[in-house]
């Protein structure tokens, strides 16, 4: 059920790709941003955007130099992330308003939404980027332990806080979630939240809980959000998320049923949609002026992928 990796959707799917090559074993001697030497690199967080070198005459990149980052000053915090075709690479965060002191028309700053929404770089950088910014969030929110209440300190360069008082060690976390084609014969189900903007549907989702399977959670969610009850789930494809730092994990799920309740705490609306409409809606040419997410959020590969046929049919309903 899952479709070539290299098709032109999965190409779009934003920080779905990274150079990034990590080495857990590298990280008890990685060396510090100024023991580099001048081919380091480094990703510059200035609150929620990131730092770009913007060449009019080229893709932006965030891969600043000592010198180039050295300009907004002492970071709060920097880590070490891998290495890029063999340069060490590090991840530093600052205030926002650091942003001020790289001024256009050589740099800017963006938010990770306008980055993938604008393809400001090169999208085997936007998975690096979405690894510096979910690693640094994750230390800004952590900085004590959940045991003991002390301060933590980083170690393993970046990937571990450990509490001087307790002895507990403290990981960045990813939050896994569900996100469902739930098809019924040639129709799909697709729903809008209260937040999307006007017109646009997307597949299901939501968070996967303790103790659960992918599988389960897609039933759970398309239960307790529609009504509609699901049978086989196959996974499909994944995208990182950092916001602050979910994993999508895209699945394929039958419906079983038919008739629609939607939770108004969940959902504004939720319908089934044929295929026909649904390419209407990727196209933009929607009577009712419906549409889906852009070409870089997980929901539109899904959305497409059964629209081409990527994702196989589904059995009739009741076979």
């Amino acid at each position: 059920m899952t479709g070539s990796p290299h098709t032109p959707s999965r190409d779009a799917l934003a920080y779905a790709a990274s150079r990034l090559v990590r080495n857990s074993a590298e990280f008890g001697s990685a060396p510090a941003l100024a023991e580099g030497g001048p081919d380091a690199r480094l990703v510059l967080m200035a609150g929620d955007t990131v730092i770009l070198r913007a060449d009019p005459a080229e893709t932006g990149t965030a891969l600043l130099t000592p010198d180039e980052a050295g300009r907004a000053g002492e970071r709060a915090v920097e880590i070490y992330l891998g290495r890029v075709e063999g340069r060490p690479v590090f991840a530093g965060a600052v205030p926002g308003e650091a942003a001020l002191l790289f001024p256009a028309p050589g740099y800017r700053a963006l938010d990770l939404r306008a980055l993938a929404a604008e393809g400001a770089v090169v999208r085997e950088e936007q998975g690096l980027i979405a690894t510096a910014k979910s690693v640094l969030a994750w230390h800004a929110r952590h900085r004590f332990c959940a045991n003991c209440g002390s301060p933590t300190t980083i170690a393993a360069s970046g990937f571990r806080r450990e509490c001087g008082s307790c002895g507990l060690h403290h990981f960045p976390r990813t939050d896994p979630v569900a996100i469902m084609l739930v098809r019924r014969g040639e129709s799909c189900l697709l729903g809008r939240s209260r937040h999307f903007k006007p017109g646009m549907y997307s597949c299901l989702a939501g968070f996967i809980e303790p103790g659960e399977t992918v599988e389960d959670a897609v039933r759970r969610e398309t239960r307790e959000e529609t009504g509609i009850a699901v049978g086989a789930v196959a996974y499909h494809a994944s995208q990182p998320w950092p916001f602050p730092a979910s994993l999508m994990i895209g699945c394929v799920a039958e419906g079983l049923s038919e008739a629609i309740r939607t939770d108004p705490d969940e959902l504004d609306d939720a319908r089934w949609l044929t295929r026909a409409e649904v390419a209407q809606m990727i196209a933009g040419t929607h009577p009712e002026g419906l549409t889906v997410p852009p070409p870089t959020a997980i929901a539109h590969l899904l959305m497409r992928d059964w629209v081409d046929g990527v994702i196989g049919a589904a059995p009739a309903p009741g076979v």
